[in-house]
């Protein structure tokens, strides 16, 4: 039933289709958010709707007018409000706890310019390319080692429990500095971080209030932020070769960096670095799982492994969606978009353009070109973006001239958020040589 009506599109728009756009459990199986997108692509795709208990904002979910506002940061901006979509009632909660201000960390994601190129350029140089590819023997060696555990699990596990989770966890602990034993720590975090809407993963356990959710995600932030100052003490005395040594002694115009920003640069490196490429090598393996002929074609010509992990990455797009707050009165695709206004980007949604991609709801690795943007665009572009390629590359690469066969074994299951989300149980059959 049409319910809602925009002005500004002209097009009639219904609760439903806004309601989805914000629904976590809509995200735990897609086909209402993919079909909601689709929806919007077609007839309102940069249009203003207003889901049940939240502000309102523009969804944009068309590839093109993403990347327009992914170029203009200075006119679109992370931190004047929550670079989330939250509800009324949670907004409510943050400001309580925060003293008025929208968001609960101070990161990169959360920062504009001039203090985010400050902050980027942090982690930029040891994020090039170039230097990601010198830890390839060192991921390669975990990435056998994650293969060999598929190996002696007699043919059958959960990839995305099992596998999926682990692998990129040690990688990105490695580099930060956390020792092995403090990784089930690590794990429970940053799922709680991201999971929150999600009982299986959650604080709680459970379903729990909005105002509930705030106050356990402002526990496990601040559980974050006391073991990242241990180690910060820690790495101020005594500097080792990780990335907590260099977090903990930068300097921004000559003074080391506030706790607040600290700590919460220590989260997202732990967090999104973990969480978005778990996600992708597990949605890959779910898709070639189900999809024999795929498997055959990267066996036949393993080149095309570097293709199926972009595909990967766009069939995936573990980032749904960032929230841009406008700065002054502008238009975007024709439509006159005020100062103060809320906008979403709908990542997902630009993965699956049919503007842009052909078949976009099929998987293809041979895909090209491949002009996802599950990485973002423009400043704000993700800075583990080659870090997460290569993991999921190498482990393709090991994984492949083993396989024989794989299959699912079960009914796999997708976290519950509107966030950051992906497969959160992927029980699959197979054989290895």
């Amino acid at each position: 039933m049409i319910d809602a009506f925009t002005e500004e599109s002209g097009v009639a728009v219904s609760q439903n289709v806004a309601n989805a756009l914000v629904d976590p459990g809509a995200y735990g199986d897609l086909e209402q958010v993919d079909t909601a997108l689709a929806w919007l692509r077609r007839e309102a795709p940069f249009t203003k709707v207003q889901p049940q208990g939240y502000d309102e904002f523009w969804a944009v979910t068309r590839h093109s007018d993403i990347l327009a506002v992914e170029r203009a940061p200075d006119l679109f901006h992370n931190e004047d409000r929550s670079v989330t979509v939250i509800s009324q009632e949670a907004e409510r909660s943050i400001k309580a706890i925060t003293g008025g201000s929208p968001n609960l960390s101070r990161n990169l994601t959360r920062m504009d310019n001039p203090d985010h190129a400050k902050y980027r350029a942090i982690a930029q140089l040891a994020m090039t390319p170039a230097k990601i590819t010198e830890r390839s023997g060192r991921i390669r060696e975990i990435a056998r080692e994650f293969v060999g555990r598929l190996a002696e699990r007699d043919g059958e596990c959960d990839f995305a429990r099992d596998i999926a989770f682990l692998y990129p966890l040690r990688v990105v602990m490695e580099i930060l500095g956390v020792p092995e034993e403090d990784e089930p720590l690590m794990l429970r975090l940053t799922q709680e971080a991201f999971g929150t809407t999600d009982p299986d993963v959650n604080r709680a356990g459970a379903q729990v209030s909005e105002a509930q959710r705030i106050k356990d995600l402002t526990e496990t932030l601040a559980e974050l932020r006391a073991y990242f100052a241990d180690m910060t003490i820690d790495r101020r005395r005594n500097p080792r070769d990780d990335f907590a040594s260099v977090l903990a002694n930068a300097r921004i115009d000559g003074e080391l960096l506030p706790d607040y920003e600290l700590f919460s640069y220590f989260g997202l490196v732990a967090a999104a670095g973990h969480d978005t490429t778990a996600n992708v090598t597990a949605g890959g393996v779910w898709a070639l799982a189900e999809r024999p002929d795929q498997v055959a074609k990267l066996k036949q010509d393993p080149k095309l492994v570097a293709s199926y992990v972009e595909e990967a990455i766009r069939w995936v797009t573990p980032v749904k969606h960032f929230m841009r707050t406008a700065m002054a009165d502008t238009e975007v695709a024709g439509q006159k978009v005020s100062e103060g206004d809320w906008l979403m980007l709908c990542y997902h949604s630009g993965n699956r353009d049919e503007g842009v991609f052909t078949a976009p709801y099929e998987f293809d690795v041979t895909r090209r070109p491949n002009k996802q943007i599950a990485f973002g665009y423009g400043p704000h572009m993700c800075l583990g973006q080659h870090l997460g390629r290569l993991e999921i590359k190498i482990f393709m690469e090991e994984l492949l001239p083993r396989l024989e066969s794989m299959e699912l074994s079960g009914v796999p299951t997708r976290t519950k958020s509107n966030f950051v989300s992906g497969p959160k149980s992927i029980p699959i059959r197979y054989k290895l040589t």
